[in-house]
Order: C-alpha cells, then structure tokens, then sequence
C-alpha cells in the first residue's frame, strides 16, 4: 500500500505569505491585515497594522476561514451568495461566520488544500491581488 504524504503548511511558510502580501500591499499604497490558517483552521501567522481600518484583522480571519471551509477564492464565490445562487442559503452555524468578499484564497500543496491566507484592508480586487501574490510566493 502507498502513502502519499505532503508537508504541511510550516510557520515559515506561514511567515513568507504574510510577508509578501504586505510587501504588495505596501507598494500599492495600502495597509492591510494578514491571516494565515493551517488545513486544521489552526491560525498560523496573522498581522495587523495600527494604520490599518480596526475590521480588517477580523475580516482577514473570516475571509481565510471562508476559503479553507469551502476550498474556493473568496472572490469566485461572491456570485454563489447572492439570492439565487448556489450559496443561497447556505447555513451560518459553522464555527465562525464565512465571508464572500474577495482576499482569502486557500493554499495548496501537491495538489492538496494545506490551508489559507486572508487579507482584509484594501479593496476586494487589492486585497485578492495581495493574496494571489503570496500564493505564488509559494511556488
């Protein structure tokens, strides 16, 4: 029988993708919060700058969760919520409310969801643009 085992999220790498949104956001001109989660929903990494609107660090958090919890960018699933949509009715009871605006993006390895990244302050195209670039860091 074969095992295929794949390294999990570390808190270097952790580290890295907190380091390199904020690098992005800052060449944008933009503070924002940071929230990196193990495939457990364990918090790894999270940074928030006092400059920073005070939501942002819980808007990071959820938009992680949200793309861990459902393995999807945040940003594809803002359609999916509207009435009509698949998300529709969605139930909340879920350890921690999901959010579908666009910055969280769940982070794979092999193939396999190893955890999340969220970032809340800019824009939802910045924020998603903040946490698209530390994915690729990544790679």
């Amino acid at each position: 029988m074969s095992t295929t085992v794949v390294a999990p999220l570390t808190i270097e790498d952790a580290e890295l993708l907190v380091a390199t949104a904020r690098r992005a956001a800052e060449d944008a001109g933009v503070t924002v919060s940071v929230t990196v989660l193990d495939a457990g929903g364990h918090l790894l990494a999270f940074r928030r700058d006092d400059r920073a609107v005070l939501i942002s660090g819980e808007t990071s958090t959820r938009k992680a969760y949200t793309a861990l919890q459902l393995n999807a960018p945040t940003a594809d699933l803002v359609d999916a919520v509207r009435p009509g949509g698949l998300f529709h009715t969605l139930p909340t009871a879920l350890d921690r409310p999901l959010l579908f605006i666009a910055g969280g993006l769940p982070v794979h390895r092999d193939g396999r969801l190893i955890g999340a990244i969220g970032v809340g302050g800019g824009a939802p195209d910045q924020d998603h643009g903040f946490a698209t670039a530390a994915v690729q860091a990544l790679v």
